[in-house]
């Protein structure tokens, strides 16, 4: 009978030991698609907002920043930005909050970035409840990841601090800009003639640059209507560029103008793409998963990429607006044939400098500097929207075909293309030096 008492006692601790067990399943821990996974879906937001390009560098920058500042407070082989970016917070780790996960934090952190910064961040929330759902699938605790939010939320509001400090806000108080109707210098082009971006983006405060003008390239090729001109066969040169079936299909695939526009007849409909700053973050998640790069590695990697984006996009555009030159499809028209009409869309800013051809050789030196020069990889990054896959031997090879496709493209003349690639190179071994700690 003794015996028999003893069962109830006997199942009462098993079920016990089952519940405990449940409770505190070992938490699967976090790596690089994670983050590549919060990187595109700021991407899908930017799209739907349709964000400049190099307002989607800020956004992605300060994002990653949240991100990497997790990472840097618990992991001691990582070092905090603090003296290294410009006027970079001392950010203490918050003591009060115990029982968290800093690889969660960190993502959460750059969840609640996006979702404080970007015009349609309330839409971020549908996803990270859907993040958190799979956490609990994966053996995080609710009390892990309460403390984990609330980690993220901290950090998150002191970056968002230092992005306020930035002085982007203060671009809207600036006189509206007129384009100058002179010959020689930009006009908004067909179809949409969208006003100019940015004009003020060098007033931004950099993360890393003494000054936006730190590697101010050699002044354009000089405008010139004479058919014996450097200018007029610059012009001649896009103009009698023949397109074969490859030089489309590189122009197509870095196109990255979220500004494109499609003329139906009767309106004008907005064509859905990627800035090219998401694109080379699309190409260090590859990267990063490709070399088994650890969740704190990519991390890292990530945030030089985009800070990288930022600094480059601030030199370049302290360019655009000073030289202020004609595009290639207002000069042709004008000066050759009326008729001509360039392959891409034209964006909305002046020529000189090619944006892609700045930042594309800063993300590719700062990737090399962690790769290889000689890494391999197949971009994937926009077969969601329609295009092909592309397989490169290098990041610069990468690079170098980006710049191009801009003169493929009928939208740059080859000395922005050539001196674009140059002031990147410059900015993404400037950032690489001043990071050298990390």
């Amino acid at each position: 009978m003794c015996k028999w008492l003893q069962l109830p006692v006997f199942f009462t601790i098993l079920v016990i030991c089952l519940l405990t067990s449940c409770k505190n399943r070992p938490e699967k821990a976090l790596d690089n698609k994670d983050i590549s996974s919060v990187i595109t879906q700021m991407t899908e937001l930017m799209v739907h907002d349709v964000t400049n390009p190099p307002l989607a560098a800020r956004f992605f920058s300060y994002a990653c920043l949240a991100g990497y500042e997790v990472v840097a407070q618990n992991n001691s082989k990582f070092e905090s930005m603090h003296g290294i970016l410009n006027n970079y917070p001392d950010l203490k780790k918050p003591d009060s909050i115990k029982d968290y996960s800093y690889q969660l934090s960190a993502l959460l952190a750059m969840m609640e970035t996006a979702k404080k910064m970007q015009p349609s961040g309330k839409l971020f929330e549908a996803y990270e409840k859907r993040f958190l759902d799979s956490c609990v699938e994966i053996g995080f605790s609710e009390e892990t990841i309460e403390q984990s939010k609330k980690y993220a939320i901290a950090v998150s509001k002191k970056i968002l601090a230092y992005a306020k400090a930035d002085g982007y806000n203060k671009i809207s108080n600036y006189p509206r800009y007129t384009p100058d109707n002179s010959e020689g210098m930009w006009f908004p082009t067909p179809p949409a003639f969208i006003a100019a971006i940015e004009p003020y983006f060098s007033t931004v405060r950099s993360f890393t640059l003494d000054t936006c003008t730190q590697f101010i390239p050699p002044p354009p090729v000089p405008f010139s209507k004479d058919t014996g001109s450097a200018f007029y066969r610059q012009m001649l040169l896009n103009y009698k560029e023949t397109l074969p079936e490859e030089h489309r299909a590189i122009a197509a695939f870095w196109d990255c103008n979220p500004f494109a526009v499609q003329d139906n007849g009767h309106l004008l409909v907005g064509l859905k793409k990627i800035s090219p700053g998401a694109h080379w973050l699309g190409i260090t998640g590859i990267a990063c998963n490709k070399a088994k790069k650890n969740f704190e590695e990519s991390m890292q990697i990530y945030t030089l990429v985009s800070v990288g984006l930022m600094d480059a996009f601030i030199c370049c555009w302290d360019e655009k607006y000073r030289s202020n030159r004609i595009r290639p499809e207002t000069a042709i028209r004008k000066y050759i044939d009326a008729t001509w009409s360039p392959l891409l869309q034209t964006p909305p800013f002046p020529e000189y400098l090619s944006g892609h051809s700045t930042i594309s050789a800063s993300s590719a030196t700062i990737l090399s500097h962690y790769f290889g020069d000689n890494f391999k990889y197949t971009d994937t990054v926009e077969v969601r929207y329609g295009l092909p896959a592309r397989s490169f031997k290098s990041f610069q090879e990468a690079a170098i075909e980006a710049g191009i496709s801009r003169f493929y493209g009928g939208i740059h003349f080859m000395d922005a293309i050539d001196n674009g690639r140059e002031q990147g190179l410059s900015v993404g071994n400037w950032v690489l030096g001043k990071m050298k700690k990390t």
